[in-house]
Formats: structure tokens, sequence, C-alpha cells
């Protein structure tokens, strides 16, 4: 397993992390969310990223018994959001969200606690000025976003700086072969200001899985079938019909699957920090790790991004087309 600095922290992050979006109903009992939880430590996976909107609220449960007496070998990663404040101050929010979590999940501390979403009617310093005190308490080690616009996080930058406050490490946002958005701005950003990006869906919902075909109807049993309205059903269309086949020919000439080329190109680009997999069975784990290990040639990338190509017309010229460089610290 390959480990990465996340953003400007000292943690060393294994390249894949484990998302638990599928922790808890409709999908994982404790049982289950255990065993894969297990497999990924078995593999060298070091970063567990949950919320407290994922399973029904459940997830985090489910992940601090999985984890109980063992961390000291791993990262993990919650959320909170400022949504619906009901009368609460956002301090207020933040802080009870915070002790909920520790609570949930066994733990004195959180590596990583983000914001789930932008929250643009709050004013920055009293989204990082609650976290910050978090932060100087150790309750909180980092700080990171999530679904958030980078002139967004440019802002909440200077802000910390002025302030003297805590600096956001990260963001994470949808990119994969699919969904290629972070690209235009996002990504530059990143390198530029030396934020780590963390991808979720880097297997498109489970589109770059094989588990899903092209004008079928989802397996029975699978994510999609489970939960009818999220990933996949939203990233359906003529698009990706036609790009699946083509990403498994181009996998399988070069001897390998497709969920390892979908992780292996995402991993290809210095700004991810960590790329998070949504695992529902332990066998998934041992089949995903082998992504990290494929490391695309400068032809291979290129012809992916001529396939894969999100824009009509192949001349658009952004930031983005500028050849990435990874940080030296």
């Amino acid at each position: 397993m390959e480990y990465r600095q996340l953003g400007q922290t000292d943690m060393r992050v294994s390249a894949i992390g484990v998302g638990g979006y599928p922790f808890g109903p409709p999908m994982l009992g404790q049982a289950e969310t255990t065993a894969v939880i297990d497999a990924a430590l078995e593999h060298g996976i070091n970063f567990f990223d949950t919320s407290d909107v994922y399973g029904q609220g459940q997830s985090e449960d489910q992940v601090g018994v999985a984890l109980e007496g063992k961390r000291d070998k791993i990262y993990i990663s919650t959320k909170f959001n400022l949504r619906n404040l009901n009368g609460q101050t956002p301090r207020d929010r933040i802080f009870a969200r915070c002790e909920e979590a520790l609570r949930k999940l066994k733990t004195d501390h959180i590596d990583l606690f983000q914001v789930h979403y932008a929250t643009p009617d709050v004013p920055h310093e009293e989204l990082i000025g609650p976290l910050n005190e978090l932060v100087e308490q150790g309750k909180v080690r980092y700080i990171g976003n999530c679904n958030t616009a980078s002139w967004r996080i440019h802002e909440q930058v200077v802000t910390s700086a002025e302030k003297g406050l805590a600096r956001f490490q990260s963001t994470q946002n949808h990119y994969s072969l699919l969904y290629r958005h972070a690209e235009l701005e996002l990504m530059p950003f990143c390198r530029k200001y030396e934020i780590s990006l963390i991808p979720y869906f880097p297997l498109g919902g489970g589109w770059l899985t094989g588990t899903y075909r092209p004008g079928e109807a989802p397996p029975a049993g699978s994510r999609a079938d489970i939960v009818p309205t999220g990933i996949v059903t939203r990233l359906r269309s003529d698009r990706v019909d036609d790009l699946v086949p083509k990403l498994e020919t181009f996998a399988g000439e070069h001897g390998h699957t497709i969920v390892e080329l979908a992780l292996a190109w995402v991993l290809s680009h210095p700004e991810v920090g960590v790329t998070l997999c949504g695992f529902d069975k332990p066998e998934h784990v041992a089949a995903n790790v082998t992504g990290a290990d494929w490391q695309l040639t400068e032809d291979e990338r290129a012809e992916l991004d001529s396939i894969t190509d999100w824009w009509f017309g192949g001349d658009a010229l952004t930031e983005s087309s500028v050849p990435p460089v990874r940080p030296t610290n």
C-alpha cells in the first residue's frame, strides 16, 4: 500500500481509504461492517471516513465498534453540517456534533473533522473559530471541507491566515473517470495551496466495477437496488453507457480490471491525498487495493483523458491543462 501526506499535516494516509456510507441500514450490519474493516486493516488501509448521516445515523457507531482497540494504528475522519440549525449557533452545533462523534466512535480525538456541505450563510469566522477551539482542546487534529468550491476554500484559507486559526487541509469532492469536473479549478487550487483532494465515488458509484451494465436494471441486492435514489441512478446516462465498455476494454488490454484502472487513474493525480471506496464486502477490499499498484504512464494517462474528455471539443484550455507537479514538502 502506498502512503501519502494529507495536506500540510503529519498524517501519512493510505492511498485508498474506507468510506463509511455502506455501514448501517439499509446495507450492512455490525458483523458485516467489522468484517470489511478487518479486511481493510489487513491490506494496509489506515484511513476510515464516516459521517453522522451515513447508515441512518449508525455508521459512526459501527465504525467505533469495529475499530475499538486499534485506534493507535489508524486515522478517523467524520463530518458535521450547519444545515437546519433550528436556533442553535454554529458553535453549539459544531461542539455538540464533535462530542457525539467522539462518543459513537469510542475515541478521544478525531483526526479529520470535515464540514459536510458548504455553508454560504455562515461567516467564515463562525465556522473556523469553533473548529480552532476544538483543535486547541485536542479533540480534533485537523479540519477539512466537503463539496466546496475552490473560491470559497480560498476565502477560508485567507481568514485562517489573518486570524491565526486552524487551516483546512483537505476537500472531499466527487471525482472519477466519469465525473472529472474537479479538474477545471479545484485541483489546480489544491496543488497551489497544498490542500489534498479526497475523491469520493472514484468507481463512479459502482459503474466502474462491472456491477452495473448499460441498459440493464441493477442486480438484485446491489447498492443501486437497495438505494434506488443514489449515485448509480443519478449518474446513468448515454455518456456513461458509452464509456464503461471502452474503459473495460482499455483495462483488459493492459492486463487489469476496470476497478484497478479507475483507482489507478484517480491516484495518478498528485493532488489526491486518499481516495475513498465504499466497500460492502471483504473481498472487494482485496480487489480494490491492487489499483494503488498500477502506475499509469504518461501515454496511458493521455489516452484515458481523451476517451473520457468531459467537454465538447478537444481544444478547451484551462489552467489544469498544465501538467501537475507534486509539492516537494
